[in-house]
């Protein structure tokens, strides 16, 4: 493993700053402590740093040399509202509140990534280092581009890392095209005549519709989208009734779907509606469906992720980046920054050694060791992107 000198001596320092945001943990556009650490921090190196997008976002510019030629390096600020369970000593302090999918430590190293740009100078352009809020599902990405984003730091190209324990630290994983895939929401609320829990009879009852609905919504995924294609439809929460010996009125169902394809996003929303409204109509009741598309599919550029995945292999080795691996059904709203501007989003091993939990669990704790590794990228990845002429 080729590390880089600079981020190897800022181990130490980001592994301080990594543990006080992680004992400090704020939900998406309420990260106020979180991105004032990190404006002082990029102040301190000299940066020119921009706060207030999408409210809690932060932007710092480094230039080095002649080049206009300007990039995007990302990095997500929230955490998660789940309560923390993995027991380390510098555990989060606010109730219900956990860096569980390790923005603690993606933001640790592109701070390591802009100390050490800002201090080596060895490339020829600009480097806008992106601090987003909100990215567990609460449209961060969208919010900062909405508050111009690209036209106040235009970019020739972004690019995004993500941790992840299903690799072993020093492993990287990336494919061109859909790496991740798209996330829609759901609620249908079933509406039929409640009453006394001994006289069914009298009633129409929205819980038994509820659960031949729940059936229903399983077989689209296996009889209505193509079998070569990776789709998911899961049901997640089932609410109604205040009794029991009260049959309710209404009973809602929610969950969210996941596809690679708006084709596909397409039968899935019109097949929920259809069944919806079929199998409560057929058992004399009502149903009303509102879905919502929170992530797009993630596509990333095939010429930028053969840049990313070289990087990757001069830092680790050839046989350490998987650079076909397969798509993911989880989500992420980067995939609307990839939209606007052509990048590619990595993934970085950091499992092995006791860090095998995967994130959004409770125990789940990022790898300290992997600092160095992703700050060894960024950098590299500057370097390369933009190279010093001669």
């Amino acid at each position: 493993m080729k590390l880089h000198p600079e981020a190897e001596a800022l181990s130490p320092w980001m592994q301080a700053i990594r543990h006080d945001l992680h004992k400090h943990p704020e939900l998406g556009f309420q990260e106020t402590r979180t991105s004032e650490r990190v404006a002082n921090e990029l102040r301190n190196m000299g940066l020119e740093v921009h706060t207030g997008l999408a409210g809690t976002g932060v932007v710092a510019t480094l230039k080095r040399g002649t080049s206009n030629r300007a990039i995007g390096l990302r990095a997500d600020l929230d955490a998660l509202p789940m309560q923390e369970k993995s027991g380390v000593s510098y555990a989060s302090v606010n109730e219900g509140v956990f860096h569980g999918c390790g923005h603690d430590g993606h933001t640790a190293m592109l701070l390591g990534a802009a100390r050490a740009l800002s201090t080596s100078g060895e490339f020829d352009g600009i480097v806008h280092f992106i601090f987003q809020p909100a990215e567990e599902g609460l449209g961060g990405a969208v919010e900062m581009m909405k508050d111009g984003l690209f036209e106040k730091f235009p970019c020739s190209h972004v690019f995004g890392l993500h941790n992840w324990p299903d690799h072993k630290l020093g492993e990287f994983g990336v494919r061109p095209g859909a790496m991740m895939a798209a996330f829609s929401t759901f609620d249908i609320t079933i509406t039929g005549t409640g009453g006394h829990g001994a006289l069914p009879h009298t009633t129409i009852d929205p819980v038994v519709i509820a659960a031949s609905l729940v059936q229903s919504l399983q077989s689209i995924v296996s009889r209505v989208i193509d079998p070569v294609n990776a789709a998911v439809v899961s049901v997640t929460q089932i609410h109604g009734g205040s009794a029991y010996n009260v049959i309710p009125d209404t009973v809602v169902l929610s969950g969210c779907c996941r596809y690679f394809s708006d084709e596909d996003r397409q039968k899935i929303s019109e097949e929920i509606e259809r069944r919806a409204h079929f199998v409560a109509q057929s058992a004399g009741a009502s149903a009303r469906v509102d879905m919502k598309e929170i992530y797009t599919i993630l596509m990333n550029d095939p010429e930028q992720t053969d840049v990313c995945a070289r990087v990757a292999e001069a830092i680790v080795g050839n046989e350490q980046v998987h650079r076909n691996r397969a798509p993911i059904m989880a989500s992420e709203d980067f995939a609307f920054m990839l939209q606007e501007v052509p990048g590619c989003y990595i993934l970085m091993g950091t499992g092995g050694d006791g860090h095998g939990c995967m994130v959004h669990n409770p125990g789940y704790n990022f790898n300290d060791d992997a600092l160095a590794i992703g700050t060894s990228y960024w950098v590299e990845l500057v370097r390369q992107q933009l190279p010093i002429a001669g």
